[in-house]
């Protein structure tokens, strides 16, 4: 089921087996208009310092007020995964020293967070079923941002960020690969992406991880663990993982000892390097805010926001399977984003058959995304007009050859599948006669391959791709197939 020491999630080194414990601290800004306890905007992108309150700026004398919707969105996320929801939490002051930390301390939650225990749970390859637990999550600011390349002597802050609401969700060290570390991190994404609550946007900032690595022999104790700081793609946190991991296990078969400490991740490299060590790293002195009461909220408030949560990605895999009859793996595919899950569906709404809908979206439609390179949801075809190409393929008004070259056409004009049908002559020749014609022509030019799919009756196929090609794509295959069959005299096989 879960968390097994199979070989595949060992690292086979000279002088045995080696297993990595992964545990992931994931910090993901709060989908609200409002920071976390000021009113200023927390839009992305504004000039520097242009979305700063006095608040936020630690001006004298400003008090924190908490933003209720940022409570409302952790609950929410708790509820998503399945965690219990603290109806009694204490935010905590987390003394330190940096320039961008305008308060010198950042209100975060230490030992009484909002959320407590949950889990998540990933379907892997080869029917791996992984839980991973989670510890916690709480609810804290984020810092301001300190700019080192706008000028040659000096360095400047900008604090549209500070104050902004994280949640920090802290995960058990149930992780056994970085595969696994890459799948939990996705399916957290698409969890929060669905219940609204993170844009999930890894380029803006607004997901990003710390990765704690530690490696160990199968079943022993586990090792010192190195931190790795910030990892902002899916794509670098797995790099990150097996760089680390490889570094840990040359330094112990070398004789020398892992140092707890902070590591980066160069992307160029491909490496992580030193940030601190333990002996480094600050004594935060955490101690309960004085001007902030504990956060209490009623169970029925609880009650009310879990009967206004949006269907999440396992259960919506478990209905389109039920449901349309899907097979798990492209069920999984469908609801790993929200928008891809919501085109799929739109369309069987609209009449396409489900399991033509799904083979198109995911084969068709997301080969072209990715081929782009654009955002499922920018993508120029629309579901009305997928489901018309699919219902034209269905009632023979166009070939499968066809109805893919009409995609096309639809992508780069943005016009009507029907229209363009009409208007460019692409319907599928149904007429016998006119079919019967050029099976007669192809025969009659090609005398060697007649004699010889007498004795190869597998070759027949060559015969219908020459009566494809020359009638545009727009004969209807089964009549061509039939045809070829008569005059041929070869049989069904």
């Amino acid at each position: 089921m879960a968390n097994d020491n199979s070989p595949t999630h060992l690292i086979n080194s000279s002088t045995g087996d080696w297993e990595m414990v992964i545990g992931m601290e994931v910090h993901a800004q709060v989908t609200s208009q409002a920071k976390l306890f000021s009113g200023a905007s927390t839009e992305f992108g504004g000039e520097p310092n242009a979305h700063v309150s006095l608040v936020d700026a630690a001006m004298p004398g400003m008090l924190p007020v908490i933003n209720e919707e940022c409570v409302a969105q952790a609950v929410r996320t708790g509820l998503g995964l399945n965690a219990r929801i603290n109806l009694r939490s204490v935010f905590d002051r987390k003394n330190y020293f940096y320039p961008d930390l305008p308060q010198g301390y950042q209100i975060s939650q230490f030992t009484q967070p909002i959320v407590g225990e949950g889990e998540v749970l990933l379907d892997m390859e080869d029917d791996e079923e992984v839980r991973v637990g989670i510890e916690r999550l709480h609810l804290e600011q984020d810092a301001g941002k300190s700019l080192h390349d706008q000028d040659p002597k000096s360095s400047y802050v900008d604090l549209n960020r500070s104050g902004v609401a994280l949640m920090e969700i802290v995960s058990k060290p149930d992780i056994r690969s970085s595969a696994q570390a890459q799948a939990y991190v996705s399916k957290l994404r698409s969890i929060l992406r669905y219940l609204g609550t993170c844009d999930g946007n890894m380029e803006e900032g607004s997901l990003r991880a710390d990765v704690n690595v530690s490696v160990r022999r199968p079943g022993a104790d586990l090792g010192t663990r190195c931190e790795i700081k910030n990892v902002n793609s899916i794509r670098f946190i797995g790099q990150a993982i097996e760089y680390e991991a490889r570094r840990q296990i040359e330094i112990i078969e070398d004789g020398g000892e892992i140092e707890q400490e902070t590591r980066l991740f160069d992307p160029r490299t491909g490496e992580t390097r030193s940030m601190r060590t333990k002996e480094e790293a600050h004594d935060y002195r955490y101690f309960p805010d004085p001007d902030l009461l504990p956060l209490e909220f009623t169970q029925a408030y609880v009650d009310d926001l879990a009967g206004h949560l949006p269907e999440l990605p396992d259960q919506k895999k478990a209905r389109f399977m039920k449901e349309w009859s899907l097979q798990h793996y492209d069920a999984e595919v469908l609801v790993a984003e929200k928008e891809r899950a919501d085109y799929f569906e739109k369309m069987v709404g609209l009449g396409a058959d489900p399991g033509a809908a799904v083979n198109w979206v995911l084969n068709q439609h997301l080969g072209r995304v990715n081929k782009e390179g654009i955002d499922f949801e920018d993508a120029p075809v629309s579901a009305e007009a997928n489901t018309s190409i699919l219902k034209m393929t269905a009632d023979g008004t166009i070939s499968g050859k066809i109805a893919k070259d009409l995609y096309d056409l639809v992508w780069e004009t943005g016009d009507d599948p029907a229209k363009l049908v009409e208007e460019r002559g692409l319907k599928q020749v149904t007429d016998t006669g006119e079919i019967e014609k050029v099976v007669d022509e192809v025969i009659a030019a090609n005398p060697k391959q007649v004699e010889q799919v007498k004795s190869k009756p597998q070759t027949l196929g060559w015969f219908v791709g020459q009566v494809m090609q020359k009638t545009g794509g727009k004969a209807n295959p089964q009549m061509v197939n039939q045809l070829l069959r008569e005059k041929l005299d070869v049989g069904e096989g």
